[in-house]
């Protein structure tokens, strides 16, 4: 099954059932016109890996770390399907990052990864928008990450089983790919990556872990589409504009 988030026409915000063209809630079926899609979690914290695709590392000229490098988006940069980020002003370099989202569905610490899949409730689709102007002069990274929509996610959760090991990820922009991978090149998979964090964070039920981009990253244009593609999953489709 995938699920979505979304505020139907009385304005309701329902967790109902993901169809690719409709949604679905309580014997209610509404075409994606007739509703406001929405992020399909609300995380207290979006939890990046870096450098998690050798390929990716290289093309930035950068070693492959020995253990997950982390970072934190909050809640403000979380964007939705169908929106556009507005990028910060006067920056030359704001890059697409595409990612495969790992939705968190209880509360978990300290958890071994053979235990951590049994955490997971499943996978979406999320662009980790980077701001390379200020990212490549901080060592924090609040600048170049985390600004007001900087972590579109979506369109979905889709349970784990529809999701092959091997799925790819991909990035198009205006309707040309420009990253092309599968989730098996990640360095750090996703049980080893719960583990790590939970050694030393609480996630939360709804927190979203974006596991790390492949090579092909680039700039945005102002009024570029972007559409990212998890295969099993969906496609996170949004707009940016300067």
């Amino acid at each position: 099954m995938r699920h979505a988030r979304f505020r139907d026409p009385s304005g309701a915000v329902r967790n109902g059932e993901w169809h690719g063209d409709s949604v679905s809630f309580a014997g209610e079926t509404y075409d994606l016109d007739e509703v406001e899609l929405l992020a399909p979690s609300e995380p207290s914290k979006v939890l990046c890996v870096g450098r998690n695709y050798v390929a990716h590392a290289e093309e930035h000229d950068a070693d492959v770390p020995d253990r997950p490098l982390l970072f934190l988006k909050g809640p403000n940069t979380v964007a939705g399907h169908g929106d556009t980020v507005t990028l910060p002003a006067g920056k030359e370099r704001v890059e697409w990052e595409a990612e495969l989202g790992v939705v968190i569905e209880k509360q978990a610490k300290n958890v071994d990864k053979e235990d951590a899949m049994e955490y997971v409730a499943g996978y979406t689709c999320v662009d980790d928008v980077s701001n390379r102007d200020d990212q490549r002069s901080e060592s924090q990274w609040v600048r170049g990450k985390a600004f007001d929509g900087a972590a579109p996610i979506g369109p979905c959760v889709a349970d784990p089983e529809h999701v092959p090991e091997d799925a790819t990820v991909q990035t198009r922009v205006n309707g040309e790919v420009q990253q092309d991978a599968t989730i098996d090149q990640m360095v750090f998979d996703v049980p080893t990556l719960i583990e790590e964090a939970t050694q030393y964070m609480t996630l939360e039920p709804g927190d979203v872990i974006a596991t790390g981009t492949p090579e092909g990253v680039g700039p945005f244009d102002d009024g570029d589409h972007v559409e990212i593609e998890v295969q099993g999953v969906g496609t996170l489709e949004h707009e940016v504009q300067r």
